[in-house]
């Protein structure tokens, strides 16, 4: 069963922010600016990634997923595990997820990829219109 659909992967625009901040162009805090609640959310629903951070190369990155969805109620706008996004994908109507990258050393943080999981929506049926009846004919209710 594929449960992510509609991936969007933001590699372009990462190597170019990147190559912005090598070139001197974007400074060092502009990009390293992670919030501490996204900090807290890479520490308790993180999953480790093979990748060394590309700003200070001190430690390896953490991903952490984010969910966002109007049927998801207040579980919206929170971190989840790989667990909890599975049994979301099961229980739940379409929701979207957004995987950010982080640096818990230096607060690097940039978006990495972005799909949707859930249920998919069943399309709502088509009214059709009946076709209109011929009034009677007055002549012929006459005669």
């Amino acid at each position: 069963m594929r449960l992510q659909r509609q991936i969007v992967d933001f590699a372009l625009q990462r190597r170019s922010l990147l190559a912005a901040v090598y070139a001197g162009r974007v400074g060092v805090s502009e990009v390293c600016d992670a919030s501490p609640y996204l900090l807290r959310a890479a520490k308790f629903h993180g999953r480790p990634s093979e990748v060394l951070c590309p700003i200070c190369r001190k430690e390896q990155l953490t991903l952490v997923s984010w969910v966002y969805g109007e049927t998801l109620g207040p579980v919206s706008g929170s971190a989840r595990t790989n667990a909890e996004l599975q049994q979301l994908a099961t229980t739940r109507d379409e929701f979207s997820v957004h995987v950010v990258e982080v640096c818990r050393t230096c607060s690097w943080n940039h978006l990495v990829q972005s799909y949707v999981m859930g249920a998919i929506p069943v399309p709502k049926a088509r009214r059709t219109r009946t076709a209109k009846t011929e009034p009677p004919n007055r002549r012929a209710a006459t005669d």
